[in-house]
């Protein structure tokens, strides 16, 4: 592999509710727009784009870009569920620290509906078939709740079995994401919230309710990544680089007999400690963490499964306030996809901006003290687990 993978700009646009969102070619262009603008980097010198999205005819991604400029680059469209964003960003890492090229773009956008994720096609098999059926076997069937609440709701259930945990230990992450979102002016939701108003929310499927899973909504962000020669030959600024990256996909244990499994426990434990092998940290050095809340019961599994906490100690974490300012670390200082919002191609890349501003010391009133090292988890059920570990470098 080639030299360090810097990234020289970051670019988002605020996340909104469905219907409230330009099209997703203009969020797309705005965001990668604001990325190169970042950079200083103009668009022509930008050699390959992968571009994610879910939601979208193919070729979404071309309709994007050619909004920047037609200058003929490769540009590659990447679907990998709710991990779309970071598998673009991992495309992107790869081309450059391959030599393949030195200044690549990574965008991701989603223009989302209203309402729970649902299959697009129904008339074939659906690739999330074992999860589902293993969904089935453990909690039955059940057409009125959406399958993701039944997913995240039956982990939520074995956790609180498994552990003797109180259910309010979830509750508790809502109300800390949404103080988090209050000084996020990307963030959809940012007013907010009582432990006793989650709790209370329409109840959705065994602990989860309304306001512990995050919404639909629309969005873009981007980023643009280079080798330290081209960056150093354009006088960029290059004081953020990746200093490790791995993505997983299932092995038999996730669909065996555990629900923990099933929504990803071990991609995230996987692709963790490959990262943390590979760049020879110790978790729990680390300042700031975004991670894939997509529901409230797992930012809980991940605590654990990113190794930021035991084994079962995510209760006792959570109730000694160690994941927000003025504890062992930052968890989701953006708000997380819960307040944030998660327009899936979107997600990963809005948390690669939130954690190189973050060690930038840009993140205004959001910012983590003395941050050098940030580490991102993106999950797509399906499946497919993303880890970053970025660094500040001088």
């Amino acid at each position: 592999m080639g030299d360090r993978v810097h990234v020289v700009g970051v670019g988002m646009v605020p996340f909104t509710k469905p219907g409230k969102s330009d099209d997703y070619d203009v969020m797309g262009e705005r965001a990668a727009r604001a990325a190169l603008e970042d950079a200083g980097v103009a668009y022509e010198l930008v050699q390959h784009a992968y571009v994610g999205f879910v939601y979208g005819d193919s070729c979404s991604g071309q309709r994007a870009v050619y909004r920047v400029g037609l200058t003929g680059v490769p540009v590659v469209n990447v679907n990998n569920n709710c991990a779309t964003g970071s598998t673009a960003l991992w495309l992107a890492r790869q081309a450059v620290a391959s030599g393949a090229a030195e200044c690549v773009l990574a965008v991701g956008f989603e223009q989302m509906r209203p309402g729970a994720l649902s299959s697009q096609w129904t008339d074939r098999p659906s690739p999330m078939g074992r999860v589902t059926a293993l969904l089935d076997e453990l909690h039955g069937q059940d057409s009125t709740v959406p399958m993701t609440a039944r997913l995240f709701g039956g982990a939520g259930m074995e956790y609180l079995d498994r552990y003797s945990a109180d259910p309010s230990v979830f509750a508790k992450v809502a109300v800390k994401s949404r103080s988090h979102a209050a000084n996020n002016p990307y963030s959809v939701f940012r007013d907010p919230i009582t432990e006793q108003q989650v709790l209370e929310s329409p109840h959705l499927f065994g602990p989860v309710t309304r306001l512990q899973a995050c919404p639909p909504t629309c969005g873009a962000a981007a980023a643009v990544v280079c080798s330290e020669e081209f960056a150093r030959r354009h006088s960029l600024r290059a004081d953020v680089v990746i200093s490790a990256q791995a993505m997983v996909t299932d092995k038999p244990s996730s669909f065996e007999s555990s629900m923990i499994q099933a929504v990803g426990a071990d991609l995230t434990s996987s692709a963790a400690h490959q990262v943390y092998e590979a760049a020879g940290v110790d978790p729990r050095d680390i300042a700031v963490v975004e991670l894939h809340d997509c529901f409230t019961v797992n930012e809980v599994l991940c605590y654990e499964a990113l190794g930021l906490t035991g084994d079962g100690e995510s209760e006792k974490f959570v109730l000694a306030g160690d994941n927000t300012y003025g504890g062992q670390v930052v968890v989701n200082p953006s708000g997380g996809l819960m307040s944030k919002g998660h327009p899936l191609g979107a997600t990963g890349l809005a948390q690669c901006a939130e954690l190189v501003w973050q060690l930038r010391g840009e993140a205004g009133p959001r910012q983590v003290d003395e941050a050098t090292l940030a580490l991102q988890h993106n999950l797509g059920l399906g499946g497919a687990g993303v880890v970053t570990l970025y660094e500040k470098v001088s």
